[in-house]
């Protein structure tokens, strides 16, 4: 009798326990709806929270499964769980010890849009019986909008380029795959030159964005600046714009010869007046000779 009682109390203290846990109010945050690449990949960001603070975390196990059947796992830990169709494309991101149920699939096909829904678990252990340990967000579920082309880059170029000036250009490209980022390329430019940024839009939603800056040269004008996307799974994307370099104005065609004709006019001024100045100075000395010859000749006529 007083173990018959005893099995009893531990019964109704792992019911509490189990209750206390799986009673309060859950709640996920889960994209809804995403782009999704054929033949690349997605990430469905999620994460969820419980009214008990403290769950046993060796003990949660998290599924993803299509909305219409839960049974229909398109990610569990148990892999012979997984639809054939879906084994070794799915990863749990995420760690579920910290409330993230985050989903990587990959090798994107065109009828993988959906909906899925995560659910938790508690896994039971030992002679536990309670059957309140499972819970499904089926009403925070996700769909895909299957993208059968790959996104072109963004351009966003300054006004214009002026020869011997940086000049700033900049290419961004949208996607749904952080794990695997997108990678944009130039067809100009050293490592040096490019800076890389990768940002969240908003949720799901994210921007891979590259920067070139170099310095134009008159022979750039009328060239092509090409971008290219390069997604996981193979596909890439270009996007190009055509360079016109304003070139930077040079007045030497003007300078130098006006430096050149005043140079000479100042020389030829300066060879006038010395010439000027030896020619009066030769005639200052033909005059004195003149004057003394004369003066000799009136001496003798006196005489």
């Amino acid at each position: 009798m007083e173990n018959d009682r005893k099995m009893m109390m531990l019964c109704l203290l792992l019911a509490a326990i189990s209750s206390r846990v799986f009673t309060g109010e859950w709640k996920a945050t889960v994209a809804k709806n995403l782009d999704a690449l054929v033949t690349s990949c997605a990430v469905i960001p999620c994460s969820f929270t419980h009214a008990q603070d403290e769950l046993p975390h060796s003990r949660l196990r998290g599924i993803w499964h299509r909305s219409t059947d839960r049974d229909q796992c398109v990610y569990h830990d148990d892999k012979t769980k997984i639809l054939e169709n879906f084994r070794g494309r799915t990863k749990l991101l995420g760690n579920l010890g910290q409330g993230s149920c985050t989903l990587e699939m990959t090798e994107i096909r065109d009828h993988d849009n959906g909906p899925y829904c995560f659910r938790i678990e508690l896994v039971t252990t030992g002679t536990e019986t309670s059957k309140i340990d499972k819970f499904s967000f089926v009403e925070d579920c996700v769909n895909f909008k299957m993208i059968t082309e790959p996104p072109k880059p963004t351009l966003i170029p300054p006004k214009t380029a002026i020869q011997g000036h940086p000049y700033t250009i900049t290419c961004l490209v949208r996607h749904t795959c952080p794990s695997h980022i997108p990678q944009l390329t130039w067809s100009r430019g050293t490592a040096e030159e490019i800076l890389e940024v990768h940002r969240e839009i908003h949720q799901g939603t994210w921007e891979a964005q590259s920067t070139l800056t170099f310095i134009p040269e008159e022979k750039d004008d009328h060239t092509d600046i090409t971008c290219t996307a390069g997604f996981f799974g193979g596909r890439k994307s270009t996007e190009k714009l055509t360079l016109y370099v304003k070139r930077t104005e040079n007045y030497n065609h003007i300078i130098i010869p006006a430096v050149v004709g005043i140079g000479t006019a100042v020389i030829f001024a300066g060879l006038c007046i010395f010439m000027v100045k030896k020619y009066k100075n030769r005639i200052a000395e033909l005059q004195n000779q003149d004057g003394t010859m004369w003066n000799r000749l009136s001496r003798l006529s006196r005489r």
